[in-house]
């Protein structure tokens, strides 16, 4: 496994190694220890797996309370994955990064507390697993709007190519819960 460098402080992307040949590849996707060494120390205790259709945007979610990181990768078709730095006080916050997850790179982005996360299908279906540290709970999931103006997302897909539910269609923006967020800056240590 190796770490893909990122722009925001907090977020990883993890690129496994990918053993193959005329009849295929292994790739081992998950060791604790190997990702509590890169700087992922959450113990997953939730697999998720959505299929998409192209097009699809789905976020930006989050949980408050403790949280709930995320282990997200694409293992059929092409994701554009993005998070958006939520912590109060952090130097890039109400910034985004993007990062592209598909079947033949087989990366791995990290999203942490403290951290809006959402995607965008650009390939013709996709299939997203992820893992998290906590147990999904509709009393703690929030989100902001996918097309926030002051975040500014610039998506692969033209606005009227998106297709978000309608929870995240009315998802508020981020300037109008800034203050309610419990997630404040805590500077990470330089990988």
């Amino acid at each position: 496994m190796k770490l893909i460098e990122t722009h925001l402080n907090g977020p990883l992307v993890v690129e496994p190694a990918k053993l193959g040949d005329e009849r295929g590849f292994f790739c081992e996707t998950y060791r604790r220890e190997v990702f509590a060494e890169l700087g992922i120390p959450e113990e997953m205790v939730q697999d998720n797996h959505s299929r998409s259709g192209h097009g699809v945007v789905r976020g930006l979610h989050f949980q408050v309370g403790d949280g709930a990181p995320k282990l997200i990768r694409c293992a059929r078709g092409e994701i554009i994955d993005v998070m958006v730095d939520i912590r109060r006080g952090s130097p890039t916050f109400g910034e985004w990064e993007a990062f592209r997850l598909n079947e033949e790179n087989l990366r791995m982005a990290y999203c942490p507390v403290g951290f809006a996360h959402g995607f965008c299908v650009v390939s013709d279906v996709a299939d997203v697993m992820y893992k998290q540290s906590n147990y999904y709970s509709d009393v703690t999931e929030r989100g902001i709007a996918y097309n926030d103006p002051d975040v500014a997302i610039e998506w692969p897909l033209p606005p009227e190519e998106l297709i978000p539910s309608q929870r995240d269609a009315t998802a508020p923006l981020l300037r109008d819960i800034a203050t309610e967020l419990p997630f404040v800056y805590a500077s990470v240590a330089v990988r």
